[in-house]
């Protein structure tokens, strides 16, 4: 029997802490099945908030421990070595796939959400989305993803304190694509910052300028700041910043395709081939093969 159904109206705080993420079995073989047992305890009613006269008083520091443990006994050894094969720098993982680390931060979301409210779930993903652990910042992300059309600007301004703590493409990817992006293209003021990060020293903040226009750009907006990034990072070396950038004209190009389309081919001859290229992917054959030759892409007779 499920623990959800064995204690079902049993709080977050009268739990202890192993009681709280029990995992079955020694070495788990499937994430889906010892993640459920071990979140089921994660269950509250309407008794929850009585509670608050336990002598327990459970904080972000403790949840985000807990969820640690969670992350740090639930993945797979031998999946965290092939996760390595996917970065250039070197990288921290439990070895878990990201389909089942979103259902598991799902289920947290909920039981954070309802027990200590949202204010404390934002405190808890900042402090995940600290260290070297990718999948503690991913988590960190999936936590918030689907609040993210309720944060104002207090939220914007901690999620950009937190580019400095980036390691890796995929965490830099996962709080700038499914947090910053939506707030930006929701308030389009915040898009003077994104010319800021352009020309910070930092890689990460050069192409967080880039991938936060994207969502925005996939809505035909933000034309202004996109020809502005163009001339500021059009010649950057760094092959994280040229990966952006290219991401940020295939998504406009696919968008608008009347308006990009003419400024690549303005531009094929001193692009970096990595971003041309990477501009290019979803282009129709005939305008590919228009541009790709400058890239030393031609076909063999």
């Amino acid at each position: 029997m499920d623990r959800v159904s064995q204690h079902p109206s049993r709080p977050l705080r009268e739990l202890r802490g192993s009681e709280l993420f029990r995992f079955r079995g020694k070495a788990p073989h499937c994430h889906r099945t010892h993640c459920q047992s071990g979140l089921g305890w994660l269950s509250f009613s309407g008794h929850a908030r009585s509670a608050a006269l336990t002598k327990r008083r459970i904080t972000p520091n403790h949840i985000a421990v807990r969820i640690r443990r969670v992350l740090k006994d639930g993945g797979s050894a031998s999946h965290a070595k092939g996760v390595q094969w996917f970065f250039k720098e070197e990288i921290e993982s439990r070895g878990w796939y990201t389909a089942e680390l979103r259902k598991v931060a799902i289920r947290f979301r909920r039981a954070i959400v309802h027990e200590v409210g949202t204010d404390c779930l934002l405190r808890v993903s900042d402090k995940l989305f600290q260290g070297r652990v990718l999948e503690e910042k991913v988590f960190a992300v999936f936590l918030l993803e689907e609040l993210v059309d309720k944060f104002g600007d207090r939220e914007f301004r901690l999620f950009e304190s937190w580019l400095p703590r980036i390691s890796s493409w995929a965490d830099h990817d996962a709080l700038v694509h499914h947090l910053i992006a939506p707030m930006v293209a929701a308030k389009t003021a915040r898009a003077k910052d994104v010319l800021v990060w352009a020309k910070c020293p930092s890689r990460w903040h050069r192409r967080a300028a880039c991938v936060a226009l994207l969502q925005g750009t996939r809505q035909k907006m933000f034309l202004l700041q996109i020809k502005q990034l163009r001339n500021l990072l059009l010649r950057d070396e760094d092959d994280m910043v040229q990966k952006g950038l290219g991401w940020l004209l295939r998504e406009t190009a696919k968008a608008d395709p009347k308006r990009t389309v003419p400024y690549l081919m303005k531009i094929r001859q001193r692009a970096p081939r990595l971003l041309l290229r990477t501009a290019c992917e979803t282009l129709p054959k005939p305008t590919r093969a228009k541009l790709l030759p400058y890239l030393g892409f031609q076909r063999r007779s």
